[in-house]
């Protein structure tokens, strides 16, 4: 059986010796069952037969604990050739016992998902399956476990809007057929191209398309990261760039919006010697237009001294709404897994435009406000460059926000604060001075802690 682009898909075991190794399955949980399911339906115990002869299993999952890389997790592939690798009571108990098992044992949880959605034959018993797993992920999530899931061709129905979409990271095979409606339940004029791996991660659904050949090392990336947490908070990085203070307030701007001063990328590749990202803001609506969701906001889990550190960092351009929200995302899932964040502060301000408008800006800001503001494990904050207003706020740690000599900080650009208080333009400058927006002058105000220094070893 091929998938739609024409290669073919992967058994359940296949897709386990891709990524995994030394699997060992998990004993099924033993039950009682109604001769052709709840429903009575004709023919059903036969269906099942002539499925686990050709497939060589007795479900549409194989659930067991094996090691991706260094990492020793639960597994659960499904067969998308037992009944379209539907959902069913027997599916629910494995799922159940699976993820029961990877609490008590402490293990991450990772899905390779292959489901065409819950099972006909069986009626609302299979669809309440779902309200199982459901409970199943929450309760694992509530213990601090990571759950990822691999999307394989095709995950639609209830497989994606639970273990595939429910997932803290997801990753898709390329061109894998992705949504909540099948090929043959959809509208007969919607366009195939939306209902993909590529459309989804588009629309910040998903976090990367991995082709298969990267898929076992990038899997093995994620599981390290997550499961490896810094004990300690992020310490912040070193100054890259000049390391005078600015004399003026002019100077001070001047000094940030250079085209020369060291940008968030540069300041990831130097703190973190790995680094897996996540991307999207996973309510399908808010992508920066004509792009992948806001390029403007880089969010992620890196490694540093060996540990893993999460991060949230402006690339010094208008904030939009989504990167907001994929900030508030990645400060919630890291507050979870008991990682520490480092966020790097760095726009002009939060972008104003009336699309922005339209995708909840407001609204975007106030949650990563409230991210930030209820978040347990600790978030340490570097302003490298702009500090605009409260787009530039909102992802800086309370208490624990430090500068960069080649920075500043204020309630609102001096440019705007002289329009806004009717000066004319020769008055900038001394508007610049007045907001008192230096770093040493934040640090005075007891807005910063302190001013970073370059590091003397580089």
């Amino acid at each position: 059986m091929s998938d739609v682009t024409g290669v073919r898909r992967l058994t359940a075991r296949e897709a386990i010796g891709l990524v995994a190794d030394g699997f060992t399955e998990l004993p099924a949980p033993t039950s009682e069952y109604a001769p052709d399911g709840p429903l009575s339906w004709h023919g059903y115990d036969a269906a099942r037969s002539r499925a686990a002869e050709r497939t060589g299993e007795e479900e549409s999952v194989v659930c067991g604990r094996a090691r991706v890389g260094g990492t020793a997790a639960v597994l659960i592939s499904f067969e998308f050739g037992f009944l379209g690798g539907s959902l069913g009571e027997r599916t629910g108990d494995r799922l159940e016992a699976a993820y029961t098992y990877a609490r008590e044992h402490r293990l991450p949880v990772v899905s390779l998902v292959a489901t065409g959605g819950s099972r006909m034959q069986e009626g609302m018993r299979a669809l309440v399956q779902l309200q199982r797993v459901a409970r199943q992920s929450a309760l694992t999530r509530a213990v601090g476990l990571p759950q990822l899931a691999v999307l394989r061709d095709p995950t639609t129905g209830g497989g994606w809007a639970t273990l595939g979409a429910g997932a803290d990271v997801i990753l898709a095979l390329p061109g894998a057929q992705v949504g909540f409606a099948g090929s043959r339940v959809r509208p007969p004029d919607a366009d195939p191209a939306s209902y993909t791996a590529e459309a989804q991660l588009a629309a910040g659904s998903i976090d990367a398309v991995v082709p298969p050949e990267a898929l076992p090392g990038v899997l093995e990336l994620w599981l390290r990261l997550l499961t490896r947490p810094s004990t300690t908070p992020a310490p912040p990085p070193p100054a890259l760039g000049r390391a005078g203070l600015p004399a003026t307030g002019r100077e001070a701007v001047d000094n940030a919006r250079s085209p020369r001063r060291p940008r968030a990328q540069a300041y990831l590749d130097a703190y973190f010697t790995h680094r897996a990202p996540i991307s999207g803001d996973r309510t399908g609506g808010g992508t920066y237009p004509g792009t992948s969701p806001d390029p403007g906001m880089l969010c992620g889990f890196g490694e540093h001294d060996g540990r893993t550190i999460a991060y949230a960092a402006q690339t010094s351009t208008a904030t939009r709404p989504a990167g907001y929200r994929t900030a508030a995302r990645l400060i919630r899932l890291a507050d979870q897994l008991g990682i520490p964040v480092l966020t790097l502060v760095d726009t002009p301000g939060a972008a104003n435009d009336a699309e922005a408008e339209r995708q909840g800006a407001g609204a975007a800001i106030a949650d990563l406000f409230a991210a930030v503001a209820a978040a347990r494990t600790p978030l340490t904050s570097l302003l490298i460059g702009e500090g605009g207003s409260g787009g530039a706020l909102a992802l800086a740690a309370p208490d624990n926000t430090w500068a960069t000599p080649d920075s500043y900080f204020s309630v609102i650009a001096p440019e705007l604060a002289a329009a806004i208080l009717k000066r004319p333009t020769e008055q900038v400058t001394a508007t610049a001075d007045e907001l008192r927006i230096r770093p040493q002058d934040l640090v005075e105000l007891g807005v910063v802690k302190g001013v970073v220094s370059p590091d003397e070893n580089e």
